[in-house]
């Protein structure tokens, strides 16, 4: 249930810029005591009698995940000075939607690695992998029935029927080299943002905040979400391998026009644009150098990193609308390790 709000002092936290590892272990400290809280009701919510549920969704739950949704969560909670316990549920739903998301996509995109590790398809299959997604939805909405609020459950219904309607989207635009700038928006927008955008807008609701602070909550998320998304798709160009956990140029090998590829191609030469147009076509990585060059040569990945600087700006600029305090600055300081992250 809801609960009344409660201001909080500012202190703890820099308002510095941080460094990647300085400002993410920050908000770690910071959100300590909730997060084990929710990371042992994941361990306990996981539970099945069906051996193969139980192994399967341990293995992807527990494979190194960063947490920024569930810590959206908590965190947005408590900057409108939530009481209560229902925010840790809250958050062990979120990961659990990202967490079923994860075992599909890995399916749709025939993905062999994640955060370094082997997916969940490649060790036991397609099927299993799909199955065990659902199980991980059914769950979460098991968990929603329990915090007892229609708003909470129509905020996440929402999110999760938009989020499936934004891989279907993405589904519809691969291997497609005429996919515009407005449809590549509109499908991180709802495959990836949506459930930042809950995530934050529910600790609105749960504490029973005016709209206008759970609209400047959602569009926190929101923001944040297309940022990450954007930086997602640079760092399949530019980053490692081992920093990401991911074989370089998957996005290329699954056919898929993401904006780095998409301005190179906007804003190169003839040849070199049919080149493009080809290997989007095809997928696969037999072009790999050249996209790279292509999309060095065009300047696309300091393009698609800019727009994400300006997507957390945005995120930022939100947050006035909530009371100073640490869980506040903390959510700033997440939003920025969106934008300066390696992985």
């Amino acid at each position: 249930m809801r609960a009344k709000a409660r201001n909080t002092a500012v202190h703890g936290l820099s308002s510095s810029p941080p460094s990647e590892s300085q400002g993410l272990e920050k908000v770690r400290a910071l959100i300590a005591e909730d997060m084990a809280a929710v990371n042992q009701l994941i361990e306990a919510s996981l539970y099945s009698e069906v051996p193969l549920i139980d192994k399967l969704a341990h293995y992807i739950i527990n494979s190194g995940g960063k947490r920024l949704r569930p810590a959206i969560a908590l965190l947005a909670a408590r900057a409108c000075g939530y009481q209560g316990r229902a925010h840790v549920t809250l958050a062990a739903i979120i990961e659990f939607i990202h967490t079923a998301t994860l075992l599909h996509d890995d399916v749709v995109d025939a993905s062999e690695l994640r955060r370094g590790r082997q997916t969940a398809n490649r060790l036991w299959g397609n099927s299993a992998s799909v199955l065990v997604g659902d199980f991980l939805y059914s769950r979460a909405f098991q968990m929603m029935v329990g915090v007892n609020d229609m708003r909470v459950m129509s905020v996440l219904a929402d999110a999760t029927n938009t989020i499936a309607a934004g891989e279907v989207m993405q589904l519809a635009n691969r291997h497609n080299p005429d996919t515009t700038r407005e449809r590549y928006f509109a499908v991180i927008t709802a495959k990836t943002a949506r459930l930042f955008e809950a995530a934050a807008q529910l600790g609105a609701v749960l504490a029973g905040r005016e709209t206008t602070v759970e609209t400047a909550l959602a569009v926190y998320g929101r923001h944040v979400g297309v940022a990450y998304q954007l930086i997602d798709d640079v760092l399949d160009y530019s980053g490692s391998a081992e920093a990401r956990g991911k074989n370089i140029g998957d996005d290329l090998a699954e056919g898929k026009p993401t904006l780095p590829l998409l301005h190179a191609l906007w804003h190169s030469g003839p040849a070199q644009a049919q080149a493009l147009r080809a290997a989007i076509r095809q997928g696969g990585r037999e072009h790999i150098a050249a996209v790279t060059a292509a999309i060095e040569a065009t300047g696309a990945i300091d393009h698609a990193a800019g727009l994400a600087r300006a997507e957390i700006q945005k995120a930022v600029d939100a947050l006035a609308d909530l009371p100073p305090s640490r869980d506040r600055e903390a959510l700033r300081l997440l939003a920025e390790f969106t934008i300066c992250r390696s992985f």
